[in-house]
């Protein structure tokens, strides 16, 4: 029979070192509330049901918390009284009953599901506590986990611990498992005893070995039990946590030629065979397609890149661009909510707004779809085959058929019928010898303007 497992995620931090007007478990990390991302990890280590201990924020945060395969409730926590405190906020919910109690924090976005599922599994092998540390050659001021005999004795803070203690390299992190039928009875007997004043949820472990259980640890790497305090900290995990999903995507067959200089999205997919050259932005929202190239300096967000299509240097896909198989979008073009079609070409200085590009289609430099009246947005179409000239205007709602061939420096404001040519400009006019007379007046009017 399955086990069930209640997971109390301790999320009401202040933000008081972020120097923040929000809660600090709401700063992103790749586009992302960091609370989003513990909430995944929760979700893979099997967990269906979650309670988050919530301050200032809270409706805030159990928006970004939400997930439709877990069953969430808020409970709020007026006083900062320590880990413990904050975890017996949700005691009328752990009331209910369940096999396990797993207690992590908001602001851990980079823990991943396999110390925690050892954790319960160390809980369903029947032991009373199981808490999750890590190996640190710096340990510092982290509390120190005492193991004799495969057994966890006590967490000792440094300031407490002895010499002997204080070489101790295996680290507290905080995250913990529960026997969920002894939680409560655990939970009510800590302490605030100290100098702080405070109930520490580090005490269980003491508590269930006088009452004759068993306590054991379990190891995560420092990366992913790291938090966050401070916007420094904030950076550093962002800073860890593209550098985790660089590697996963180079060792799932993605070429980066400057893998530090790429950024990701959470949710940014990439096939094997793409290539992606340096300084390359990815926004949330993107797919991008087998032998894809991604060149130096573009930025992506909300875009879909098929097989073998080009995009950049220096281009911009914004939300809604979708590039066809070997469609090219080239340096300082800007493509939103717009298709290019199968094998067409925007090379180079244009911006494609709202539009339907056919495939083959050549678009030349400069050419601009002028998709906004001031009030609405409206639709260009272009077939497949066409040829539109340098700085050209689109003026939508416009369409230009099959084949069609567009004069550069045209302004277009009605459709073009396939196979047509059309020319949107003015008649060019040569005055022969004009030029030296207008050069001696310009320079007659500046030596007036001088003698002012």
């Amino acid at each position: 029979m399955q086990r069930s497992c209640l997971a109390i995620v301790l999320a009401a931090g202040e933000s008081t070192r972020m120097r923040s007007s929000v809660s600090k478990v709401l700063h992103p990390i790749a586009g992302r509330p960091m609370i989003a991302h513990v909430m995944d990890s929760l979700a893979a280590a099997g967990v269906t049901d979650a309670v988050l201990v919530v301050g200032r924020d809270g409706a805030a945060v159990a928006k970004a918390a939400q997930r439709t395969d877990m069953r969430i409730e808020t409970v709020e926590q007026t006083e900062r009284l320590g880990t413990g405190h904050a975890v017996l906020a949700a005691a009328d919910i752990i009331a209910r009953g369940y096999d396990d109690l797993l207690v992590v924090f908001g602001d851990t976005p980079l823990v991943t599901p396999a110390p925690l599922k050892e954790a319960l599994e160390a809980i369903a092998a029947g032991s009373d506590v199981a808490t999750i540390g890590f190996e640190s050659a710096n340990p510092g001021g982290y509390g120190r986990l005492i193991v004799e005999g495969g057994e966890l004795i006590a967490i000792r803070e440094a300031k407490d611990a002895s010499e002997a203690e204080r070489a101790i390299t295996f680290c507290n992190g905080g995250l913990m498992a529960v026997d969920g039928r002894k939680a409560l009875d655990l939970l009510r007997r800590i302490s605030n005893k100290n100098a702080k004043g405070e109930y520490y949820l580090t005490d269980l472990v003491e508590l269930a070995r006088a009452a004759g259980g068993r306590a054991v640890a379990v190891r995560a790497t420092e990366e992913e039990l790291g938090g966050c305090n401070t916007r420094a900290e904030l950076a550093f995990l962002e800073q860890l946590w593209q550098a985790r999903r660089r590697q996963a995507l180079m060792l799932s067959g993605v070429s980066m030629v400057a893998p530090e200089t790429v950024f990701l999205a959470f949710d940014t997919q990439i096939a094997p065979d793409v290539l992606i050259e340096p300084n390359v932005v990815f926004g949330p929202g993107v797919r991008i397609e087998r032998d894809a190239v991604i060149h130096a300096f573009s930025h992506l967000e909300g875009a879909h890149v098929e097989s073998g299509a080009s995009v950049g240097p220096y281009a911009r896909l914004r939300p809604g661009a979708h590039l066809a198989e070997n469609a090219k979008v080239g340096n300082f073009c800007e493509i939103k909510q717009a298709e290019i079609g199968a094998g067409a070409k925007v090379s180079h200085l244009s911006y494609i707004g709202d539009a339907f590009v056919g495939a083959e289609t050549n678009i030349g430099a400069g050419t601009i779809t002028c998709n906004y009246d001031g009030v609405n947005k409206h639709v260009t179409r272009i077939g497949a085959h066409a040829f539109i000239g340098s700085n050209t205007a689109l003026v939508a709602p416009v369409a230009v058929g099959d084949g069609a061939l567009v004069a550069s420096g045209s302004v277009i404001t009605e459709d073009v019928a396939a196979d047509a040519v059309a020319f949107g400009r003015a008649r060019q006019e040569v005055k022969p010898g004009r030029a030296p007379i207008l050069r001696a007046r310009y320079q007659a009017m500046k030596a007036e303007r001088q003698k002012k």
